[in-house]
């Protein structure tokens, strides 16, 4: 787990240089109507730290398997209007978050990153995968975001 912890402490030092010398202008911009534009992506990325924060935590003391809920990206980002929000708001909620996930993911022993996950009805994994999906798939978004 210290390689998923050390790469996610990275991107975070990444994203955190990123927002903070890139102009409002450039985070907001929609290269299309129906895409999301930086500040958005980011905005998921809050999403997807909040949702994976709540599983990383029951997991630990829920019931095995423990089933995967899935949640609704385009909604939230919508209902969140992520492109109208503060970009120090969102960098700081983000960073925050990540803080805590980083923490939760430091405190995991080889028994908890064994615990079992249902993906879906057919797909069963570990909490280890779970963690480094989590931090692949944010190193995909920022890499998006900074291209």
């Amino acid at each position: 787990m210290t390689e998923t912890t050390n790469k996610l402490e990275d991107l975070l030092q990444k994203g955190l240089d990123y927002f903070s010398k890139t102009y409002e202008e450039e985070i907001s911009k929609k290269l299309a109507p129906e895409k999301w534009s930086k500040k958005e992506i980011l905005g998921h990325l809050i999403d997807s730290g909040i949702n994976n924060l709540q599983r990383f935590t029951e997991i630990q003391f829920e019931n095995k398997p423990y089933r995967i809920r899935k949640y609704n990206q385009n909604e939230l980002v919508i209902a969140n209007d992520y492109q109208n929000a503060q970009n120090k708001e969102l960098l700081g909620f983000w960073i925050a978050i990540n803080n805590r996930i980083l923490n939760i993911m430091k405190l995991q022993t080889e028994e908890s990153l064994n615990y079992k996950i249902e993906l879906s009805i057919d797909n069963t994994s570990d909490l280890r995968f779970l963690m480094t999906d989590y931090v692949d798939h944010l190193e995909h978004h920022l890499n998006q975001i900074i291209k």
